[in-house]
């Protein structure tokens, strides 16, 4: 596939073009640094360009998020952040004000149901919410099995069926939500990528059009797979879950392969995408 070749950068002004980001696989692997991903980073922060990282995982809060990155020598801030937890408490909060919920996860999903006037509680709520956990015990799940077949409603962060560690895969938040399914017979409605309900409210907090939007990522099921859905630009780096091979078998393909975020420009990226969409 081409790379992007500009012979001039252009920024409109009253038209920015942003960045929708991945994290693991595109920005480190585990607890290293892809090499470049600190200069992408910092070319997009010295052109003021809008970006979030979008992450999948709802187990760090915004705040955790900044900490790890800040230590991989990425210097952004909580404002850069979007999360699945985020997402999924936002839709809630706006499905159902000041509801409850039963939860599955970890801090970085209890936070965000917190800051969205959710109560926690282990009888009768209005959702059971579903996130990563390293803690999950069978007795949990026999609890959420009970209220989603007394009438709670099963939210899932994400399907992603696992979560790559240092030591290797682990079960992800859609593991967990299988089983919740095929016990209940029930169906999650999930809020994280590739769904629409959190990669068009990632770019509507960044105030960009689908056409001004690039996503980069590393997994054609979920950070391509979206972009695409929503008419944005989309970028694929081979540099965490997916190999150039595997692409014959997607019916969808990315604008640009990479083989890590080190070959991107986010200047170029940035005045190509914005005269094409012009």
């Amino acid at each position: 596939m081409p790379a992007y070749a500009p012979d001039s950068v252009v920024f409109p002004s009253t038209a920015p073009h942003g960045f929708l980001i991945d994290m693991d696989g595109v920005i480190y692997r585990g607890s290293e640094l892809i090499p470049g991903a600190d200069r992408f980073i910092a070319d997009l922060l010295a052109h003021d360009l809008p970006f979030f990282f979008l992450t999948n995982n709802s187990q760090r809060t915004r705040r955790d998020v900044v900490a790890k990155l800040r230590r991989l020598g990425i210097e952004v801030e909580e404002s850069h952040i979007f999360t699945c937890a985020m997402a999924t408490a936002r839709f809630l909060a706006d499905q159902k004000p000041s509801g409850t919920a039963y939860v599955i996860g970890e801090g970085g999903l209890l936070n965000a149901l917190h800051e969205n006037g959710y109560a926690i509680v282990d009888h009768d709520p209005d959702y059971v919410v579903v996130g990563e956990g390293r803690t999950v015990t069978f007795e949990m799940v026999e609890t959420a099995v009970r209220m989603v077949m007394g009438g709670a409603k099963l939210i899932a962060t994400n399907l992603d069926p696992n979560c790559p560690t240092q030591a290797g895969l682990r079960p992800g938040c859609g593991a967990i939500v299988a089983m919740l399914e095929t016990a209940t017979g029930r169906r999650a409605f999930s809020v994280g990528k590739p769904s629409a309900v959190m990669m068009r409210a990632a770019r509507k907090e960044l105030g960009l059009d689908a056409s001004r939007t690039t996503m980069i990522g590393d997994t054609m099921e979920t950070d391509i797979l979206g972009g695409v859905q929503l008419g944005y630009r989309t970028i694929l780096v081979l540099s965490g879950g997916t190999s150039r091979e595997d692409l014959a078998a997607f019916a969808y393909r990315p604008d640009l392969v990479v083989a890590s975020i080190a070959e991107l420009s986010a200047a170029e990226l940035a005045g190509i995408a914005s005269s094409k969409a012009g």
